[in-house]
């Protein structure tokens, strides 16, 4: 087995090399992201290795880029669109949700649309908003959509050649303020498919599920609960539409206890749709209702107290406490 060290950033980077290497049809359309490499980097040197026809540096034009994409994948060809920011996003969102996600059903299945949308997302990296927002379920609850979000730099290597392979549309959402952690990362064999909630951690206590940059959040609030007597079972759920819920049925069976966390604020989140979907199939297993740990219902804060916006390992921890204090 190859595996190598990398940050997600430089992952990302080798992971779109090779599926421009693999097939002549992928292509690379964002702002910047030729001679500049994007503004995070994520496709240096692509350009120079593979071409102005294969790498293209689009105008300032999210909706532009993304219906180009949508003619590009009638004609067959599969393009990774890069949006420079999350809350860039909203440009292209018409595009998004009336043409991408429906062309597949509307053409009674004459069309794929082999397109994946990179989208960096969550907060993070000192920014303000439209450059640390958390705009996921606008598009897991758009039906065509499929969502997935990477949280380390192995996942996000095979998970990008796995969404540019895939034939339906797929936004993919990278935890922008992990892009420059490094991790091992194995160059044979992915860890998973693309569709698959991951156990990260296991045990025996409280089920905690996360994704993006939540992750890490939470295996640090696991490692310290431990030192509290406490065992978490910490569950990467990696793909938000469709969810794989199998594990985490498992999972909330056996703690009988749940706490979702995430980046975005809790009113009609993914956390939402966890708590409600998991309490329905794990009624009668559940000790203690389901709680969310989540940003706040405003808009993203100043960079000098995003940290008091964002999950932190203390937060996730009161809620482990108030879960764990409903039997005493």
């Amino acid at each position: 087995m190859a595996t190598t060290s990398m940050t997600m950033a430089k992952a990302l980077n080798e992971g779109l090399r090779r599926a421009l290497e693999k097939d002549k049809k992928v292509l690379l359309m964002g702002e910047d992201i030729g001679k500049l490499g994007g503004v995070f980097r994520i496709t240096d040197g692509l350009q120079k290795d593979f071409g102005e026809d294969r790498v293209i540096d689009a105008p300032l034009a999210e909706s532009a880029i993304v219906g180009t994409a949508v003619g590009l994948a009638i004609r067959g060809y599969r393009t990774v669109c890069e949006i420079q920011f999350d809350g860039f996003v909203y440009p292209a969102f018409d595009q998004i949700v009336s043409q991408v996600a429906k062309l597949h059903k509307r053409s009674d299945g004459v069309y794929t649309m082999g397109l994946v949308i990179r989208l960096p997302f969550q907060g993070g990296i000192g920014a303000i908003e439209h450059h640390s927002e958390s705009p996921e379920a606008y598009f897991a609850q758009t039906a065509g959509l499929r969502v997935v979000s990477c949280s380390t730099p192995n996942d996000a290597y095979w998970m990008i050649q796995q969404a540019v392979e895939h034939d339906d549309p797929i936004i993919f959402c990278e935890p922008k303020s992990r892009y420059w952690e490094k991790g091992e990362v194995d160059l044979d064999q992915p860890p998973h498919g693309l569709f698959d909630s991951v156990v990260r951690r296991s045990g025996s206590d409280v089920t905690v599920i996360g994704y993006g940059s939540s992750v890490k959040t939470i295996l640090r609030a696991a490692d310290t609960a431990k030192s509290e007597g406490y065992s978490l079972e910490v569950i990467d759920a990696r793909t938000l539409a469709p969810l794989d819920l199998g594990p985490m049925i498992a999972s909330v069976q056996k703690t009988g206890r749940l706490v979702v966390v995430q980046e975005a604020p809790n009113t009609a989140s993914l956390g939402s749709e966890l708590i409600a979907t998991l309490s329905e199939r794990c009624f009668y297993s559940m000790r203690a209702p389901g709680l969310r740990v989540s940003g706040y219902h405003v808009p993203y804060p100043p960079s000098r107290i995003e940290d008091a916006y964002r999950p932190s390992v203390d937060r996730i921890l009161d809620a482990v406490d108030r879960v764990m204090g409903y039997e005493s």
